[in-house]
């Protein structure tokens, strides 16, 4: 169901219905910095397993992602060290970073010892984020088979190619696709896993390439 969300201002009852929703298990397609994705509750273990049977995901061999609200969020359910702090805190905009998951995470992450995670940048994804009061899943539309751009970045045409799966098209227009930068941030030095739409210097700190 394609659902138009407006963010100035935004509309906090149908906030507080989508947050219901995601709780109860429901799986959205939302606006993110990158461009429109699938999301579900982070802590809902039949969502992640529905999540991933919609995109033929083995969460055994492909690590998840989680958008969070704040760097104070990503320590509730990873690890980091200081300088993995420092640097997440300096490259927030358009990165994943792969970090060690805590115990907080549901069972279907113990399969893995790592996390994708996000800075929520969108501003839906932040409000959606901070009034759940933890993460959630964020997977970006799988793109295989799509021979016109429009069908990921429109939410009519995403609607016609996705909607059956999901519970609802978060829209707020289209969005471009951006890619984020992953930067593996398990082990000294940090590694460039993919080189996105996040901006590297040719000489930081703590930084090598895969």
């Amino acid at each position: 169901m394609l659902t138009r969300v407006y963010l100035d201002p935004p509309d906090y009852k149908q906030l507080g219905q989508l947050v219901d929703e995601l709780q109860a298990g429901a799986i959205f397609i939302y606006p993110t910095a990158s461009g429109y994705a699938y999301c579900c509750d982070a802590l809902n273990a039949k969502a992640i397993e529905e999540l991933c049977r919609i995109k033929h995901l083995d969460p055994k061999k492909k690590a998840l992602s989680i958008a969070c609200a704040s760097l104070s969020q990503v320590s509730e359910y990873c690890k980091m060290n200081d300088r993995a702090f420092r640097f997440i805190k300096e490259h927030e905009a358009n990165y994943t970073f792969i970090l060690p998951a805590s115990g907080s995470l549901p069972k279907v992450f113990k399969h893995r010892h790592e996390v994708g995670v996000r800075l929520a940048q969108h501003p839906l994804g932040q409000l959606l984020t901070e009034h759940l009061g933890h993460p959630i899943i964020t997977s970006s539309l799988p793109s295989e088979g799509i021979q016109e751009i429009e069908y990921l970045t429109n939410p009519e045409l995403i609607d016609e190619r996705f909607g059956h799966a999901v519970a609802r098209i978060l829209d707020v227009g289209e969005l471009p696709l951006a890619p984020s930068t992953i930067v593996d941030c398990t082990d000294e030095p940090f590694e460039i896993v993919r080189l996105g739409h996040g901006r590297l210097d040719a000489e930081e700190p703590l930084l090598a390439e895969r």
